[in-house]
């Protein structure tokens, strides 16, 4: 069979099969990796997604913080948010359980502008990015993060080099909508948990 060509998307699909462990738990370090490989592709959307990247990456490293200060007692995702929960710390800015929601969150706003590049062959990429924004991220924010937002995304790039960029030698829209269908189960696991303990509505302080 020839090889396949791949795609920036390519290493995070290949990671999403390790994220749950044999008893369907999801796993720290397998999430947490994906949520990392998926950073270069918001790369290529230069300063239109910075504010996103700077998200995904701290709250990435705040919750590796976390997992790393003990691999065996934090190997399951949601640990770190029972033992805040417990200890009545979850909703302090810096929790991890805070981490949790908000890198949820801007993975939902990823997985949306990716339906919208693949649903809309019309829209420029400055649409795609607003739709996603107003239906995922809009609602929890106030309005200075949401003015930076608007003003980021105007800068976002012709649709069609982005496109091109992430191509690689593959088939960059079976990918994408791959990475949709798989991760999409995974964040909404996790709104379901958050929203179990309580914690799924907070708001950007």
């Amino acid at each position: 069979m020839a090889a396949q060509g791949t795609t920036v998307f390519t290493p995070s699909l290949e990671g999403m099969k390790h994220v749950k462990s044999d008893n369907g738990e999801l796993l720290s370090k397998p999430f947490l990796e994906v949520c990392k490989l998926i950073l270069p592709v918001i790369d290529k959307f230069g300063a239109a997604l910075a504010i996103v990247k700077s998200d995904i990456g701290g709250n990435i490293t705040r919750l590796e913080t976390k997992y790393l200060s003990d691999p065996t007692k934090y190997n399951l995702l949601y640990t770190m948010v029972q033992e805040e929960v417990a200890a009545k710390t979850a909703k302090g800015s810096s929790s991890c359980t805070n981490g949790l929601l908000w890198l949820t969150r801007a993975m939902d706003f990823l997985v949306k502008l990716f339906r919208n590049l693949l649903s809309h062959a019309d829209w420029t990429m400055t649409q795609c990015c607003t739709n996603s924004y107003e239906k995922t991220l809009k609602k929890y924010h106030g309005w200075l993060a949401s003015s930076s937002f608007t003003v980021a995304m105007k800068l976002a790039p012709n649709r069609d080099k982005f496109m091109e960029v992430i191509g690689g030698s593959g088939n960059v829209n079976t990918d994408m909508e791959q990475f949709c269908a798989n991760f999409s189960p995974f964040l909404e696991e996790n709104h379901k948990f958050l929203a179990s303990v309580g914690l799924d509505d907070m708001k950007a302080s």
